[in-house]
This record gives C-alpha cells, structure tokens and sequence, in this order.
C-alpha cells in the first residue's frame, strides 16, 4: 500500500505519524486481496487557524473504486481514529458488495409461518 500524509499548519507530527501506522497496518489487514502495489492512501491534517480543531482527510483508491472520509476532533489521534474507523466501515461495505454477500442472505421464514 502506497501511503502519503500532508501536515499543514501542524507543529509536531510524532503524535499523530504513529496513531496513523498503527491505523494503516490494522486497514491492511482489510485489504489483503488486492495487490499492495495498487492500493493508494492519501492523508491531510490541517489545522483550523481559529480554533483548536483538527481536521483529516483520507482517500483511499482501490482497482475497484475510489473511497473517502474526514475526522474532526480537538486532537489529531482522535480525528485520524475518526476518520480511519469511517474508512473502515466503508472497506467492509464495499468489499461485501464485490462478494454480493446481499444475494447470498438467507431468507427466513416469518415467525409466524414455522409455529
């Protein structure tokens, strides 16, 4: 997995650089199928210039679609969880419908018609 980050308007980065390796490991995990050299990881973190706000931005570009999410929090640890736990879901999301798991639900009977 190719991975970028920007840092604008942010003093020290060791906090948040190893919140995000921890964060991009655990997402790889996810990403096992495709090949490594396919898969693109872009960040930002900026810093709101009035108050004490961080933003993050992650696209992640698959062969098979293109996904993004932001987090907002008072840190960045916890903005890059937030953003990183919304990319999660839609990595599942995603890879559940290129597996068509909703054609191989099992359809139960109502409660009623088995009694």
């Amino acid at each position: 997995m190719n991975v970028s980050i920007n840092y604008n308007h942010i003093e020290s980065r060791q906090p948040a650089e190893t919140e995000v390796n921890r964060l991009v490991s655990k997402l790889g995990k996810l990403l096992k199928t495709y090949a490594p050299d396919l898969v693109q990881l872009h960040g930002a973190f900026e810093k709101h210039p009035r108050k004490v706000e961080y933003t993050f931005s992650l696209n992640l570009s698959l062969p098979t679609g293109t996904l993004h999410a932001t987090g907002v929090g008072p840190d960045m640890r916890l903005s890059a969880k937030q953003a990183f736990s919304d990319l999660d879901r839609q990595v599942k999301k995603h890879l559940s419908k290129l597996r068509r798991d909703y054609q191989w639900k099992r359809k139960r009977p109502p409660f009623d018609a088995v009694a």
